[in-house]
């Protein structure tokens, strides 16, 4: 079997990819929604080494050489499309929060495994939209933050034997989010490690009824979102490690606003503005984001001038 050459393709490409929630209450590990609040990452093949320089979030703390997650994922894809370049430079503006719950890794990862694609010449026909998919999932350990950050809008994501899978759903226009960041921060693995091995079949069976609600409510009646969000397999066995999080989501649920923990936390969801009245107390950056529907997209060229300011619209407070 003769072996296709790897061709790169000359000059840099680019790629902006979406912030990212993930579980949205009743849906752990499975439902996932774009934000609009964005990082954008620029590479480009160069004859040796890796340079990676990173500004905004993160800025003197990710590394700047072949460790940084951006780069692993491009490596794993040049391994998946047959070829490895002599070497790359990559340049990142964050504005994602780091260790969140806003899906900063997944932005990194799916930012590396598209610029990957876009810098070989036949790379997304190599890798196709549904490969990136696995690949990212398989990177990451899971596909509820990737599939959004890759496809936009609100999605359902799955794990079949032969990888992640997913579907993108347009979101109606009544869903406003609002996310309340605060400056601590959090770890997945650690907000997993407070999960039982087992929950009661009640609680099962309630969070299936809630997720089934939530994707109906989110694509067509959002004056369900408040039941819809109803929680009962993560969010209260993880209060005790983020507990002004849990607090904040119990005030705001408690004034009718459908508020949820982002993924792993600590940051804190709503899916609907909260009354103008509404504070949430100090320490706390508060940002209207809407929803990116497009998902992470590529171009060709350097990052422009707007594109390098880490406070770039797309969020406000």
């Amino acid at each position: 079997m003769s072996v296709v050459p790897t061709t790169f393709v000359a000059g840099p490409v680019k790629v902006r990819v979406p912030a990212t929630s993930a579980n949205l209450g009743p849906g752990f590990d499975a439902l996932g929604l774009a934000l609009g609040l964005h990082d954008d990452v620029a590479a480009e093949v160069v004859p040796d080494g890796v340079r990676v320089a990173v500004s905004g979030q993160g800025a003197g703390e990710l590394p700047d050489d072949e460790t940084h997650l951006v780069v692993q994922a491009m490596r794993a894809t040049f391994d998946a499309l047959g070829a490895q370049p002599p070497g790359l430079a990559v340049e990142c503006v964050n504005r994602i929060p780091q260790a969140r719950g806003l899906g900063s890794s997944s932005a990194a990862i799916v930012a590396g495994v598209q610029l990957a694609r876009a810098l070989v010449v036949d790379g997304a026909t190599r890798l196709d939209d549904a490969g990136a998919l696995r690949l990212a999932a398989e990177i990451e350990g899971h596909p509820d933050n990737v599939a959004p950050c890759l496809f936009g809008g609100f999605t359902i994501a799955w794990t079949e034997p032969t990888g992640a899978r997913a579907v993108s759903l347009p979101v109606a226009d009544g869903v406003r989010p609002i996310v309340f960041v605060p400056a601590e921060r959090g770890l997945t693995a650690v907000a997993r490690a407070a999960l039982p091995a087992t929950v009661p079949h009640a609680d099962a069976a309630l969070n299936a009824g809630r997720a089934a609600l939530l994707a109906h409510a989110l694509t067509a009646e959002p004056a369900l979102l408040l039941p819809a969000t109803v929680d009962r397999l993560h969010q209260d066995y993880r209060a005790a490690g983020m507990p002004d999080s849990s607090a904040l989501v119990k005030a705001l649920r408690a004034a009718g606003v459908a508020a949820v923990i982002s993924g792993a936390g600590p940051t804190v969801l709503a899916l609907t503005e909260p009354a103008e009245h509404f504070a949430p107390g100090a320490g706390w950056q508060v940002w209207s984001l809407g929803i990116d529907s497009r998902g992470a997209r590529v171009t060709r060229g350097t990052l422009e001038h707007a594109e390098r300011d880490p406070v770039a619209a797309g969020r406000k407070s």
